[in-house]
């Protein structure tokens, strides 16, 4: 297995046991829970100012802080996204500035992208020929593309209420596309959870799936690494992120703290949880004060990437939320919706539907007296608004009913 230099192994967020990575490719041997990617920092090399003279195109560019180097890499060239300045939005929330990190413009549109390519790298280490996992649709679009990069099958299990594109896009990549029935009412992710568990139950697949797999949070923190490279290593007063299963939530918090660990920054940056109204776990735990959430028994939102009754990391992502000083916010559809459309009317950017409840939870945060007037905000666009057209535009036909 080819590793890079300060990729000492995992270690189980549950239990605290450690593990070689050759033998392990999943949840915890002794207890499944979540396995976390870990380093000796002492052996990093790299700095701020190789950085500065490293030209690289993609996130491999912090390759001594991922588990695998670039060129063993299943790469597409994700990473590397845009910080866009956004003087309209600053003005509306009454801060110094606004920057949106643009997710959308990933190879396959979204922040998927990054951690299924470190996903997909562990697999092919590991010897498999297949991967399969249940997502919402971006990170089954996704795992599709890396698989037919990779040369492996991708078995790949949504809900019926799934994106056109992204049903479409897993099988032009040639990814085998499995459409769960819904069990009880509408077809949530739960439906596709349990249908690739059957399917698991008898095939000898690779799981690439949200907090099965270690890489997939390990990709996403690359995002909070690009953030700060381009800010100087001066944190943000407030990142914002749309908030389902929370996975670049935990990865970015993960990255903050390696880097204040390296004496890059000294404050994490405040990380704060925008989700919907009709689907809020996360929201409705921060607020009570549990360290867990509740799942959520009625999802009622449009917002289907982030419509995650039951998210699995609800722990590691609170404990971020707190840790960073930050908060969670939760917003109407109508909301979320209408933020999309002033923020690609004002700023230009698109942003997806789902993503776009990063601006709404930001709108929100500022009619709470959350934000200064000198506060630098930061809002995860993380996907593409094509993928969301139809939904973005029947907003408009609401507007004139």
């Amino acid at each position: 297995m080819r590793t890079t230099d300060a990729f000492v192994g995992l270690a189980c967020l549950d239990c605290g046991g450690k593990f070689d990575p050759e033998p392990t490719g999943h949840r915890c041997p002794d207890c499944e829970g979540i396995l976390d990617p870990r380093y000796d920092l002492d052996a990093v090399e790299l700095t701020p100012d190789v950085l500065a003279d490293r030209h690289t195109q993609s996130m491999y560019r912090y390759e001594e802080l991922l588990p695998f180097p670039s060129e063993s890499a299943v790469s597409l060239g994700e990473g590397t996204t845009p910080l866009v300045e956004c003087p309209s939005l600053a003005d509306t929330l009454g801060v110094d500035r606004v920057l949106i990190k643009d997710e959308g413009q990933n190879p396959t549109g979204t922040f998927k992208d990054r951690g299924q390519s470190l996903a997909v790298t562990a697999a092919r280490e590991h010897g498999a020929d297949a991967i399969a996992l249940n997502s919402a649709g971006n990170a089954g679009q996704a795992a599709a593309a890396y698989a037919a990069r990779a040369g492996m099958d991708a078995h790949v299990f949504l809900p019926q209420r799934a994106g056109f594109t992204q049903k479409a896009m897993v099988e032009i990549h040639g990814g085998n596309l499995h459409v769960a029935d819904p069990i009880d009412g509408d077809s949530e992710i739960g439906d596709a959870g349990d249908a690739y568990a059957e399917a698991m139950a008898e095939e000898d697949w690779y799981s690439t799936k949200t907090f099965v797999t270690p890489y997939r949070h390990e990709g996403k923190k690359t995002m909070a690494l690009e953030i700060l490279e381009e800010l100087d290593w001066e944190p943000p007063d407030a990142v914002v992120y749309p908030t389902g299963g929370g996975v670049g939530l935990v990865g970015m918090h993960k990255a903050a703290r390696e880097l204040r660990e390296l004496g890059w920054i000294d404050d994490l940056p405040p990380l704060y949880a925008a989700q919907a109204s009709g689907c809020a776990p996360i929201v409705d735990a921060f607020e009570a004060g549990r360290e867990v959430h509740e799942p959520v028994a009625e999802v009622n939102t449009v917002c289907n990437g982030i419509a995650i009754p039951d998210p699995g990391a609800s722990r590691q992502i609170l404990a971020a939320i707190r840790e960073s000083d930050g908060g969670a916010v939760a917003t109407d559809d109508g909301e979320i919706l209408e933020a999309a459309i002033e923020v690609a009317r004002t700023a230009g950017v698109e942003m997806g539907a789902t993503c776009a409840a990063a601006a709404s939870g930001a709108f929100e945060l500022a009619k709470q007296g959350e934000f200064d007037d000198d506060d630098t905000v930061v809002l995860l666009n993380t996907g593409a608004g094509n993928k969301d057209a139809a939904t973005l535009r029947s907003q408009l036909g609401d507007r004139s009913s």
